[in-house]
């Protein structure tokens, strides 16, 4: 990448446009001095080349970003002080432009971050010893408006997240590595049937999907494909269906065995 100072590999954010081969990469820190950046650079895979693209309005790291309608949204994550940010700003990728969003309603930094239903869902996550509850918040940029997350959603968001059949899939990080789905209606999470992540997949690891598999990257960069197969009966609401995983496991060269992922997108080539 054309970046000129030494970056923390988690503190930057990617987001993909998969069937055009582009990736994102957006912010992170400066790991020698702690300095949040507001550098965006663009990836294509026909080209094989790397952009620099109009910098973010504010430097920022570990924030949530996302992509809707082909706009790419950045929000919250941590300032130049390291004070956590409530702003948010959205990138045209046509124009090469940023501008303004209207404001989280709290100061907050990423845990994991999720595109359903057209709205960015945003989560700081369950931190040790796990006395405070965490927080939650929802952009619809249709109305350029956040709302607070449905507490079950974010008491429950244990994990990393994709989006598979319109809904929210966590690969847990607390409990048994199972993978689990988040039910809208009764605002509450279920446990997917079918084998836990295999063990060779070791934190810290990273998620992604296309249609219906879940790609987790672990340490070393053994990769698990996993499966999703919809189990709704007939005449059952969608939104009530059930789901099963089955697990495929691709193991990486030993040359990459030194190596940890700090972020995971599918891309076409």
């Amino acid at each position: 990448m054309p970046c000129k100072d030494k970056v923390c590999p988690q503190g930057f954010r990617c987001a993909a446009i998969p069937h055009q081969g582009v990736l994102f990469v957006c912010g992170g820190v400066a790991s020698d001095v702690d300095c949040p950046l507001n550098l965006v650079l663009k990836y294509e895979v026909c080209k094989n080349r790397w952009t620099v693209m109009s910098k973010m309005i504010t430097a920022r790291s570990f924030f949530a970003s996302g992509i809707i309608d082909g706009l790419v949204y950045v929000a919250g994550g941590n300032s130049t002080d390291m004070f956590e940010l409530n702003s948010s700003e959205v990138l045209d990728p046509n124009k090469g432009t940023w501008r303004s969003v209207a404001n989280m309603g709290t100061n907050m930094a990423l845990y994991d971050a999720a595109v359903l239903n057209g709205k960015l869902l945003v989560t700081e996550g369950w931190f040790w010893p796990f006395y405070v509850v965490p927080r939650g918040q929802v952009y619809d940029p249709i109305t350029d408006n956040w709302e607070n997350m449905a507490t079950g959603l974010r008491e429950g968001w244990t994990g990393s997240s994709v989006v598979i059949y319109g809904h929210l899939f966590v690969v847990t990080e607390h409990e048994r590595t199972k993978l689990k789905v988040y039910d809208s209606e009764t605002d509450s999470w279920s446990t997917v049937e079918g084998p836990p992540l295999p063990e060779q997949i070791c934190k810290p690891f990273c998620v992604d999907c296309w249609d219906n598999n879940i790609y987790v990257v672990g340490r070393h960069l053994h990769l698990a494909v996993g499966h999703i197969s919809s189990l709704c009966s007939q005449g059952s609401s969608r939104k009530r269906c059930r789901f099963s995983v089955q697990w495929q496991v691709v193991d990486a060269p030993e040359n990459l065995f030194d190596l940890t992922p700090s972020s995971a997108q599918v891309l076409f080539a």
